[in-house]
């Protein structure tokens, strides 16, 4: 797990994109162990303009200014004990922000930044936080609903890297973070999963939305192929 940062300080990321009304991500990059590790963060913005912030990465001048532009940052949703790194950074330059964490991971993530709630109340239909089944309460996901479709944002369950190289990008596909196709890594199995057939019924549950438009992953690409039917593989793969 990567230590909490005290100041804000900028990593490597590309630029904040909006990929439909109400929704920007950004993907950067961590040095892990044996590998760079590609990150993202999410944010969608509720009816009244208040921003989600959903696993926070801190970016540069610009596009700090151009999030502010955006709306106004009112939830951090820390979605895992292993996604704090930059959670209190933001709290010191949002102070006013509400901290949402599950409540398996509440304990964790309090080492780093004191949690406001593990049930928020965005005051929009459109944003639901959803604790996932199956995850001991430690994992947390997000629905948006605009009007182009569903998208469903996941933390650490599905890993999407493409194109890895090296050592590094070995290291990824033996620990299925990496592959051709989207996959429950390995470590995630092994440490996060606790009930399967409670996990595999909510991949099963979200395949069946009849809009679902694209699957946002922390670390990989956009699923925006056949999402339905990747979380029906995703699931077989826990059967």
């Amino acid at each position: 797990m990567a230590k909490a940062l005290q100041q804000w300080k900028v990593l490597p990321h590309g630029k904040l994109v909006e990929i439909d009304p109400g929704i920007l991500t950004v993907t950067g990059r961590i040095h892990m162990p044996f590998t760079n590790l590609p990150r993202r963060m999410t944010i969608a913005r509720l009816a009244d303009g208040r921003l989600v912030v959903f696993s926070a990465i801190a970016l540069d001048t610009n596009n700090m200014r151009y999030l502010e532009s955006y709306g106004t940052p009112a939830f951090l949703v820390v979605p895992s004990d292993k996604h704090r790194m930059d959670a209190k950074i933001w709290k010191v330059r949002y102070p006013a922000i509400q901290v949402v964490a599950p409540e398996g991971s509440r304990k964790k993530v309090e080492d780093v930044v004191h949690v406001d709630t593990s049930a928020p109340q965005f005051g929009d239909p459109a944003v639901q936080f959803i604790t996932v089944p199956g995850t001991g309460r430690h994992e947390a996901a997000l629905l948006i609903h605009t009007e182009n479709g569903v998208t469903l944002v996941l933390n650490d369950l599905v890993g999407n890297i493409r194109n890895s190289t090296g050592f590094g990008g070995w290291f990824l596909r033996k620990t299925n973070f990496a592959g051709d196709e989207p996959q429950i890594p390995r470590p995630v199995k092994w440490t996060l999963v606790d009930d399967k057939a409670a996990l595999r019924a909510q991949f099963l549950q979200w395949a069946e939305l009849p809009t679902l438009k694209r699957i946002l992953v922390s670390h990989g690409d956009t699923i925006d192929y056949q999402p339905a039917e990747a979380l029906r593989d995703l699931a077989q793969s826990l059967a």
